[in-house]
């Protein structure tokens, strides 16, 4: 078999390959892009193709940042179009290409690829674990009203977060600047968030908002009327989708909210995509009233060079760990000792007695501080090696806020 990288001549074979791999038949091009798999980059597709050259599996890779805990920004392989034919499964193909693509990326220099899994059993076995999640919140319109804030500044002060904003209603292809402006602002201060490179805003490939798909826009200005959030929603049977909300504070997001939630001649507001421990659902009058559907993993990470991770991110606390690291699927293990100090970390192979051991998987789905390492540790797939030092790995790898990702890819 033969692994390699896609020419301007084969790429029609890719795509048909890979829908062929999940039965499908690639769209019909339309005015103003929209398909998915325009965004692809050709020197990043990877073909396998048997001793006859026939094609029977895929892989992809887009060039993205990642928003690291401490507002890092990194260059991050976001994994895609991964598929074998029917014909070709269960026979080492999939394995090969992974095995083949991780060895690209370490020769590009970097030092952790992301994913988004269609079965979630699949991508342990390569190194890849959950590392963020989101659900689904549902409110009635008839329950959707929103409590006024308890917490003041003092007893005679304003309210906390009080919104000098407003907003404006726009249809989709009349505000893609602003989408993409305020979209990059907010990624660059979300832990776990991608960027969204301008091709695929210019190409339309990509789900709503990206997408032609209409769409309204609910677009919050600030008090000077600079643009610092949106709301992209449709309206179907009664039912408020909300696509993605974008808000570069809470305060913003709340004004967005209470916009698509007062939305008349609506019987439900549907928000798809809302991050772990939100306040949303707190800010509600009736708390009963939001409820909460859909909450799966989202982002994927591997880590390909430990210590190159975990000095890239911010930490928020001092402290230090000795990790025994098992990577199963590249054959690899080390044992590195952590140490913070000011926000900074230091990583270091080590002879120490290990604090904690873990495999490869385990460590991407803590990394960007989503997953609690005790948990993993209660769940039997990290051992603790002494008392006190799962709370203390709780600690230190926890982020300013919880991660999350909105891009599908």
């Amino acid at each position: 078999m033969e692994i390699r990288s896609t020419t301007d001549e084969d790429f029609d074979v890719f795509v048909g390959t890979v829908h062929a791999a999940f039965g499908r038949f690639p769209e019909t091009p339309v005015e103003g892009g929209g398909l998915w798999w325009s965004a692809l980059e050709k020197d990043r597709c990877l073909l396998a193709l048997t001793a006859d050259g026939r094609p029977v599996g895929t892989a992809a890779a887009h060039a993205f940042e990642l928003t690291l805990p401490g507002e890092t920004l990194v260059p991050a392989s976001g994994v895609t179009a991964v598929g074998v034919l029917p014909s070709h499964r269960r026979q080492g193909v999939l394995s090969a290409m992974m095995r083949h693509q991780l060895g690209e990326l370490r020769a590009r220099g970097e030092f952790l690829a992301v994913l988004l899994a269609s079965e979630a059993t699949i991508y342990g076995r390569f190194g890849y674990g959950p590392a963020t999640y989101t659900a689904r919140l549902t409110v009635p319109r008839h329950q959707a009203a929103l409590a006024a804030p308890r917490a003041r500044e003092a007893a005679d002060a304003p309210v906390t977060g009080a919104d000098n904003g407003s907003v404006e209603v726009l249809r989709r292809d009349e505000c893609g600047e602003i989408l993409e402006e305020v979209y990059d602002r907010y990624r660059r201060a979300q832990p776990g968030a991608l960027s969204r490179p301008h091709r695929w805003w210019a190409l339309r490939a990509g789900q709503p908002p990206i997408s032609p798909a209409p769409r309204y826009v609910a677009v919050h200005r600030d008090a000077h009327g600079a643009p610092d959030g949106y709301a992209s929603y449709s309206i179907e049977s009664g039912t408020l989708t909300v696509d993605e909300t974008i808000a570069t504070d809470d305060t913003v997001f709340t004004a967005l909210a209470r916009f698509v939630l007062g939305h008349d001649l609506v019987s439900r507001v549907v928000f798809k995509h809302v991050p772990p421990e939100h306040p949303l659902r707190r800010q509600l009058a009736d708390f009963r009233a939001g409820e909460v559907s859909g909450d799966t993993d989202w982002l994927w990470v591997r880590l390909l060079d430990v210590p190159g991770a975990l000095t890239a991110r911010g930490w928020f606390m001092d402290g230090e760990l000795v990790l025994d690291v098992e990577d199963p699927f590249l054959g690899e293990r080390g044992r590195y000792l952590l140490t913070v100090r000011d926000g900074k970390a230091d990583c270091v192979p080590t002879d120490r007695e290990p604090d904690l051991s873990l495999d490869v998987s385990d460590l991407g789905s803590v990394y960007l501080g989503g997953t609690a390492p005790s948990t993993l540790v209660r769940a039997g797939h990290i051992r603790a090696h002494r008392p006190g030092v799962a709370t203390l790995a709780d600690a230190l790898f926890r982020a300013e806020r919880s991660p999350h990702c909105l891009h599908w890819f």
